[in-house]
């Protein structure tokens, strides 16, 4: 076989195999530097997903829609009226724990959810609100979920005090990230 190296159908094939090989390479890059992104962002969050939904792709998809969904939503800081009276109600549901751990607990949880509306998240299903919070809080909302799980343990009474006392670390850790004052660009810089 003799090719011809100056036959203008082969380097235009060849100019056209290169650029599917560029091109291919700068989506992988793309891609993984995406994935990178959203791991760093979203933490362990970003594994639940994976495990969740099956395929990292399919989790990404999910994860983007989370951060699109609460974009959308109009989430604001606290007055310090407000952030005054959420830390007083909190500071009295923790004082009751010693003699009321599980009455603690169900208060702690209701708190959390009263706390997460006035900041304009929407309370109405679980699952829906530890989605939203993970996109501005995804450090802290495993221990949210696992705190809402002892909630909902309580009422078939299979919850350990020492399973209460560590929902209520778990929600006061929550509280206080949702308590605080920061940018929308301090929270991205956070998580």
């Amino acid at each position: 076989m003799n090719l011809n190296l100056t036959d203008p159908r082969l380097i235009v094939g060849a100019v056209v195999i290169l650029l599917i090989i560029i091109i291919g390479i700068a989506l992988y890059v793309r891609n993984r530097r995406k994935t990178a992104g959203l791991r760093q962002r979203f933490g362990s969050e970003y594994d639940r997903a994976v495990l969740e939904h099956g395929s990292e792709h399919k989790a990404e998809a999910k994860l983007a829609d989370r951060e699109t969904r609460v974009e959308s939503l109009k989430i604001r800081e606290l007055g310090a009226t407000e952030r005054e009276r959420f830390l007083a109600d909190w500071n009295a549901v923790q004082s009751r724990f010693v003699d009321h751990p599980k009455g603690s607990v169900t208060e702690a949880d209701e708190l959390v959810a009263s706390l997460m509306q006035a900041r304009g998240y929407p309370v109405a299903d679980f699952e829906q609100r530890a989605a939203d919070i993970s996109v501005n809080y995804p450090r802290v909302v495993e221990s949210y979920r696992s705190a809402h799980a002892v909630a909902v343990r309580l009422g078939r009474d299979e919850a350990t005090t020492e399973d209460l006392r560590n929902a209520m670390i778990q929600y006061r850790t929550l509280f206080d990230e949702l308590l605080q004052v920061r940018s929308p660009g301090e929270i991205k810089a956070v998580a």
